[in-house]
């Protein structure tokens, strides 16, 4: 069996969603651990919680990897007692390390947004707003969101269904008239209000995205198009099956005898009564 320790594992991870192509403001990569800390185990999760750390710990894993990161923002100290410093302590005692992919797999070719895309039926999509710095090193169409075509044209009403259908959601908003007919969709998973200005002058009649203000669904409202708002969790719960196949694929080709589990006990944590 060949060994292998985190600084392979973020190699690995560097073909799948290159970590250059995080937002400046992110925190992607090794969260937590020792770069020659050997692996054997690794769970995925989305979110870095006391619930991943549990399974992890009892089921004696090595690495954790999650889409959001254990911190964005630097913390000036750690308390122990409360996150991010509790799930330090917790790490540094069983020896656990901690890797996020966040904007870099959101943006890479085959990543989430493309995942997403795939998953609720787009075809022929591109980024919404392309990687420039990418597209100078003729590397892959990456970037952020991205725009695509239903394979037949649908109302808002009807396309509203076929989401909520398509991710198992039990609710959802929309804006906008709900028989105006859509043939073309832009998407951003986790929170796209900042992407409002693009979809406004781009060529599709309606954003799925999450977290959207009540004022950006008011100005979409206003430029006659529409919003399907499946929420943060209901665009990227799916991120752990995504990196589950690309792992798979990629420690098979790798020769790692690495076992791979997925955490499925995340939960949205927003409740509708």
């Amino acid at each position: 069996m060949i060994m292998t320790d985190i600084k392979n594992i973020l190699a690995l991870l560097n073909e799948i969603a290159p970590f250059n192509l995080s937002e400046d403001w992110d925190n992607s990569g090794l969260q937590v651990g020792m770069m020659d800390g050997e692996v054997k185990k690794v769970i995925i999760g989305l979110d870095v919680s006391l619930p991943i750390l549990d399974a992890a710990t009892n089921g004696r894993f090595d690495l954790i990897i999650t889409h959001h990161p254990l911190m964005i923002h630097p913390e000036k100290s750690f308390d122990f007692s409360r996150m991010p410093g509790k799930v330090i302590e917790i790490a540094a005692k069983q020896g656990l390390n901690i890797i996020s992919l966040h904007t870099n797999i959101d943006k890479a070719s085959g990543g989430l947004n493309d995942y997403f895309a795939s998953s609720i039926g787009l075809k022929q999509t591109t980024p919404l707003i392309i990687d420039s710095s990418m597209r100078a090193l003729k590397k892959e169409c990456t970037g952020i969101g991205r725009i695509g075509y239903l394979d037949s044209r649908l109302t808002l009403k009807q396309l509203v269904h076929q989401i909520k259908q398509k991710l198992n959601l039990s609710y959802l908003r929309a804006t906008g008239d709900l028989e105006m007919p859509v043939t073309t969709v832009a998407i951003c998973t986790g929170s796209g209000g900042s992407l409002i200005d693009e979809f406004l002058i781009s060529s599709a009649e309606v954003f799925i995205t999450g977290d959207v203000k009540y004022h950006d669904a008011r100005r979409v409202e206003e430029h006659l198009k529409g919003i399907i708002d499946v929420g943060h969790f209901g665009s990227e719960w799916m991120v752990v099956d995504l990196l589950y196949e690309k792992l798979s694929q990629a420690f098979h080709e790798a020769g790692l005898n690495i076992e791979l589990a997925k955490f499925k006990e995340e939960k949205d944590p927003f409740t509708i009564f």
